[in-house]
């Protein structure tokens, strides 16, 4: 595995501060230019950051499809991997896509990310 990059970083403090977009931007940079192992890895972060964007736009299948792929995508890895505790994203991040799967249409519109204990907002935990 290489050096994580200042880049990716950057990416998990926009992830973490709710800047679903933004970290986006910077991880896709990070992806187009990783080799394996660590491109499907910041592919998989990238996805949950963009379905948790789709999440606060209301598109629900937009961020049940994403988080879907991302969770799938960093299930392949160990449970600690370039410093990220990744089963505590993975935790977070299925909780809020069985959240959206299970939830009625009228109660989309309810959903507070990070509001709700049963709702907690997914962050990227460095590892101890």
């Amino acid at each position: 595995m290489e050096v994580i990059p200042k880049q990716f970083w950057e990416g998990v403090e926009q992830f973490n501060s709710g800047q679903f977009y933004a970290c986006h931007d910077t991880l896709e940079a990070l992806w187009m230019e990783a080799s394996e192992p660590d491109k499907t890895f910041y592919q998989g972060v990238l996805q949950i950051a963009v379905g948790l964007y789709h999440f606060g736009n209301q598109n629900w299948r937009g961020a049940a499809i994403l988080l879907g792929e991302g969770n799938n995508r960093l299930r392949r890895y160990p449970e600690v991997y370039s410093g990220i505790d990744v089963d505590e994203l993975l935790d977070k991040s299925l909780t809020v896509l069985k959240t959206i799967q299970m939830a009625k249409p009228e109660e989309l519109a309810l959903l507070k990310l990070g509001e709700d204990e049963n709702l907690p907002l997914p962050k990227i935990v460095r590892s101890a």
